[in-house]
């Protein structure tokens, strides 16, 4: 049995932090989060209370900034970050919108998490057509974490002093060479938009205060989460290629 020599930890400890895709990491404690399984399942440290989490609370909070009333649409609204974006959209009385790869997960979200309206980019044809039946007010926020047609589709329907928070571009990932599309100046110009990237870890000082306020919002009922285990290590990458192909709803997490 393999236990540790470190007087802050016991074993049968749980902790998380970042040591890399391996099935023995050697660390002297700095950095690492001790789990507390009372508070919520430890797998929850790596998807709603972990670095996705984050990624939507502060990413979608600080940003947007969204007001009650206004009009969010999230794409990969079904993935680990983009369904609690939406989420925490309702708790601040926005009406919320999502893109989705499958009709399965547009089913999730708008049944399940509470969206108010979502499509399947997949079999829809008329991305443009399809926003402006759904936002017929318009977009206040957009949180953008696909890039590509569907980002193209929303700019000519942003509202003035609308705001795109930038979390991601992962239509674009595997891309051979770079896809023509919209130039977006124009339209942040005439809108007075404005769109802003960000990388989670800018917030990491603020973390504390972030799961604080997802875990009371988490036993409050008024967040949902879904996983899907793969298990095996050896499967990590395999689970990482489905992530990047749409494959999971939610997060997905590998068990050794």
């Amino acid at each position: 049995m393999v236990q540790s020599q470190n007087p802050q930890f016991k074993p049968g400890d749980a902790v998380s932090g970042y040591w890399g895709w391996q099935e023995f990491a050697i660390s002297d404690g700095a950095g690492l989060q001790k789990l507390d399984p009372s508070v919520a399942p430890i797998s929850t440290a790596l998807g709603i209370l972990g670095m996705p989490g984050m990624t939507a609370y502060f990413g979608f909070l600080d940003i947007c900034q969204p007001k009650p009333g206004e009009t969010v649409l999230v794409s990969g609204a079904a993935g680990a970050v983009g369904s609690l974006v939406g989420q925490i959209a309702k708790i601040k009385g926005c009406r919320a919108v999502g893109v989705a790869g499958a009709d399965s997960k547009v089913d999730w979200i708008t049944r399940e998490l509470g969206f108010d309206a979502a499509f399947n980019y997949k079999t829809t044809q008329d991305y443009a057509a399809k926003l402006k039946e759904l936002c017929p007010g318009g977009i206040d926020c957009y949180f953008d974490n696909t890039g590509g047609p569907v980002t193209d589709a929303v700019l000519p329907l942003l509202n003035v002093h609308a705001r795109i928070s930038i979390c991601g571009q992962i239509s674009q990932y595997n891309s051979a060479r770079p896809e023509p599309g919209v130039r977006p100046y124009a339209f942040l110009l005439t809108k007075q938009a404005r769109a802003e990237g960000f990388i989670v870890t800018q917030f990491a000082d603020r973390f504390p205060q972030g799961i604080a306020q997802m875990a009371q919002w988490l036993r409050e009922g008024k967040l949902k989460y879904r996983e899907e285990i793969v298990r095996g290590f050896e499967n990590a990458p395999r689970a990482l290629i489905g992530v990047l192909s749409g494959a999971n709803t939610g997060k997905m997490l590998v068990a050794m």
